[in-house]
């Protein structure tokens, strides 16, 4: 079953989530995944959060939460916060979805909590995708979405090879957690 028929079933189902972690579609960028260092996965995770994080502000102008969670992200995995005080935003960042009534918009939210959880585990990097590219074939519907989340998923391989070869570059502290891999 190509993941085209896969999303389709599972709008039939009624599910929330459209994409699965052990989908063969992300296959291919789950494998990437877990091959790389922690701290190129948060590197490329923040930078899809605050696009993320972006797109929801034309929305949601008044709605400081989402940008919160992933500056205390960064914070944390700069070492100038607790995990406490990151998960207390990211749990906001997630609580933003419960309030409002998009689909698209809720994906996102759940995305930029997942962004901002991989500080914690890269475990959480494949959480982004399978969020933004459900917010996709929300915004699209189904065919209409299929070039631009095959775009998309492109997009995130791009960008976990960007930043695997330039995480050195990132002008920022790590914290001593972050330096272990």
């Amino acid at each position: 079953m190509n993941w085209l028929d896969e999303v389709q079933n599972r709008i039939k189902r009624k599910n929330q989530i459209l994409f699965d972690k052990n989908s063969e579609f992300l296959a291919d960028l789950a494998a990437l995944i877990q091959e790389q260092t922690h701290r190129t996965m948060v590197l490329w995770a923040f930078e899809f959060a605050d696009e993320a994080v972006q797109r929801l502000f034309e929305h949601y102008p008044n709605e400081k939460r989402l940008k919160t969670a992933v500056l205390l992200s960064k914070d944390w995995a700069a070492g100038k916060v607790k995990m406490p005080v990151a998960k207390r935003a990211i749990l906001q960042a997630h609580k933003v979805a419960k309030e409002i009534e998009s689909l698209e918009d809720i994906a996102l939210c759940h995305a930029i909590g997942q962004a901002c959880g991989v500080v914690h585990s890269k475990g959480h990097a494949i959480g982004f995708p399978i969020y933004e590219l459900t917010a996709i074939v929300r915004h699209y519907g189904v065919p209409e979405c299929k070039s631009v989340v095959e775009e998309r998923k492109q997009q995130y391989i791009e960008r976990i090879y960007y930043w695997r070869d330039h995480f050195k570059d990132y002008p920022c502290e790590w914290a001593d957690f972050m330096m272990k891999d």
